[in-house]
């Protein structure tokens, strides 16, 4: 079942983030724990893990954007799944 890999809120006054630099490229198979990409807040840039095993299937948020915090950046699932559902949220 394909997941929402969201913006974590890494700090409790961060209000969002940008995606410096994507790890991963669509198509990828990631293990929990895998290095997903890089975010940038105002204070320092973290490397964000994947929180689940899957493919990555869709980056929703390009590098260079920035979005709030809970907002899906991209989505894990298994190859091949349809994730319509999850992009029309």
């Amino acid at each position: 079942m394909a997941t929402k890999f969201i913006m974590p809120k890494l700090g409790l006054t961060m209000e969002d983030g940008t995606v410096s630099t994507w790890l991963k490229k669509e198509g990828d198979v990631v293990k929990k724990g895998d290095p997903m990409c890089e975010i940038t807040t105002e204070k320092l840039t973290n490397e964000i893990e994947a929180t689940t095993d899957g493919v990555l299937l869709k980056i929703v948020v390009p590098e260079g954007e920035t979005v709030d915090c809970q907002a899906t950046i991209a989505i894990i699932g298994e190859e091949g799944e349809d994730i319509s559902e999850l992009l029309a949220e």
